[in-house]
């Protein structure tokens, strides 16, 4: 596999080595071994799936203390856009996002530890999406920045985005405040 650095410090892209041939192809999506290699830990403790159709904006989410999650994301049918936002206060990179492709063709996954908000976008009729997390989900702890942020400036890449009530009344990234990491 072949591993990319991004940006944003510790947001890692990750390239499988794909085997393919005329019956279709295998890769390893995860290998603790390997990920380790990478600062990626091997204790998942959630996995989730969402299916979602074009033009769907799913973010940005996150969670705080002890519930904060680390996530491995990948497409398992489809393609989105992935967006990460830098919410660690103390950071270089404070407020500044990166997005990546990603598709069941590429096969490329994420890792997304704490400390950053995360969605995304569908750019195919519709998407399957996989991801492990380090926590739990838990409601208490879950947070929202506006996914149409003025000041975060993303470029979903999308027209007429579909998004969720919830997610549509979230909160400005200025606003954020003090749970951040």
């Amino acid at each position: 596999m072949k591993v990319e650095e991004t940006p944003l410090k510790g947001v890692l892209v990750i390239k499988p080595d794909l085997f393919g041939d005329s019956r279709g192809y295998f890769f390893e999506s995860y290998k603790s071994i390997e990920y380790s290699k990478y600062g990626i830990p091997s204790d998942f403790v959630q996995d989730n799936i969402s299916r979602s159709v074009k033009g769907t904006v799913r973010g940005l989410h996150y969670q705080v203390g002890e519930f904060a999650q680390g996530k491995l994301c990948q497409v398992i049918y489809g393609k989105v856009l992935d967006v990460v936002v830098d919410i660690r206060e103390k950071s270089p990179t404070f407020g500044k996002h990166f997005s990546v492709l990603l598709s069941e063709k590429e096969h490329c996954q994420i890792w997304i530890p704490p400390g950053f908000a995360h969605g995304f976008s569908v750019l195919s009729d519709y998407a399957i999406f996989h991801y492990k997390c380090t926590q739990f989900y838990n409601k208490e702890s879950e947070h929202s920045i506006n996914y149409a942020d003025s000041e975060l400036n993303i470029d979903w890449k999308v027209d007429d985005p579909i998004v969720s009530d919830k997610d549509k009344s979230a909160r400005l990234f200025k606003d954020i405040g003090p749970d951040v990491f």
